[in-house]
């Protein structure tokens, strides 16, 4: 015969582990072991191992004992200790039962329990401009309403319902398993009444039963102003309705705004690419860019740069909930004229002369050479 094994190893657990942390490694090991599951052609020996150290360990008197003495304290001669052991949990993990006989059984919640009706997702499709500034938008919304032949009881008008006779009313039924454990006793829900403990009859004909039938119906909804793509709007209690009288669900509304033909948004900036010939860039000017709100005058200073960006004050986007507003981020780009009239080449190339020829390498700026030490 093997040599048993320290009781705390079997459990994987130290010998300061508390009542908590030895019950969680019985569970695990248990629903790991259970010959049930685990078809090893040592699962029952391990099994039976890890009942008999959890039937020691649970045990505060017995634990102490075992601790001062060893085996000779608790004397098991190998024979698994489930008097403190309670299965209820480890067995209701392992075959889904929901009560057990001698275990427990009855503690699940009722499924006559009020509960809350199931959430609803849909999408809605916004302009630019309804997503930054807010708008008044109506959403369509599919969800089960009560029946209206049958006002939701689910019988056809004339008939009642009456207590289901495969459960007596109970909504559900028992039914005993061999285990190794001995007779367990498994609560499963009645398929004839769906754990109601009532039966219909004769179904009403416009919902076959369920007391609800489908409806879209129109809501309008208030989008707030600075809202962005993908974000979820909830809108409570208009969800599928509650069971047994619980609450309704929520509709949530995912955002999809359309892109814009010229701006692009990051967070709460507004993003404009806008491009100038060489003379203003060189001369500067006053120019008028557009915004969401109209044209605004931005001043272009001589030997402007290709990329070199322009903030607007405040012509963003409003941040949410917040008396804030981003700012409109311009950047100028250089366009180089690509078919010029005789008189333009003429001044092109007299400004040519003017300039000279000589090229003028770049040095590499400083955040190109950062990268480069780090590999980027």
């Amino acid at each position: 015969m093997a040599e048993k094994r320290d009781y705390y190893e079997v459990l994987g657990v130290p010998r300061s582990a508390s009542a908590d942390e030895i019950k969680n490694a019985f569970r695990s090991l248990a629903r790991k072991f259970h010959p049930d599951v685990n078809k090893a052609h040592d699962a029952e020996e391990k099994f039976k191992e890890i009942n008999e150290a959890y039937g020691i360990l649970s045990d505060p008197q017995k634990r102490s004992a075992y601790d001062r003495m060893g085996f000779a304290g608790v004397n098991t001669n190998g024979v698994p200790d489930y008097s403190n052991i309670d299965l209820s949990d480890l067995l209701e993990g392992l075959f889904g039962f929901g009560g057990f006989g001698g275990f427990g059984g009855g503690r699940g919640r009722s499924r006559n329990a009020p509960r809350k009706g199931a959430d609803i997702s849909t999408h809605l499709r916004l302009a630019f401009e309804e997503a930054v500034f807010g708008a008044e938008k109506e959403i369509e919304i599919t969800r089960d309403e009560r029946c209206s032949i049958c006002k939701g009881t689910g019988a056809e008008p004339g008939t009642n319902k009456v207590t289901c006779p495969s459960c007596n009313g109970t909504g559900e039924l028992r039914e005993t398993r061999q285990t190794l454990l001995g007779a367990m006793v498994q609560v499963v829900t009645c398929s004839r009444c769906n754990g109601t403990g009532q039966f219909i009859p004769t179904p009403c004909h416009n919902c076959k039963g369920r007391g609800v039938e489908r409806t879209t119906i129109k809501k309008h909804i208030s989008i707030p102003a600075g809202i962005d793509n993908g974000v979820q709007m909830r809108i409570m209690n208009e969800g599928q309705p509650g069971i047994n009288g619980g609450p309704n669900g929520n509709v949530y509304v995912e955002m999809e705004v359309t892109p814009h033909k010229y701006f692009r948004r990051n967070g709460n900036d507004i993003l404009l690419d806008l491009d100038i010939n060489p003379a203003q860039a060189a001369l500067g000017d006053e120019i008028e860019v557009p915004t969401l709100e109209g044209n605004e005058k931005l001043r272009i200073p001589a030997g402007t740069q290709p990329g070199r960006m322009f903030r607007l004050k405040n012509k963003g986007v409003p941040v949410l909930q917040r008396n804030q507003r981003g700012d409109e981020v311009v950047t100028v780009n250089i366009q180089i004229p690509t078919t010029l009239s005789e008189e333009q080449k003429e001044l092109f190339e007299k400004l040519g002369q003017s300039l000279g020829t000589e090229i003028k390498i770049q040095e590499r700026g400083f955040f190109d050479k950062i990268k480069e030490v780090l590999g980027m």
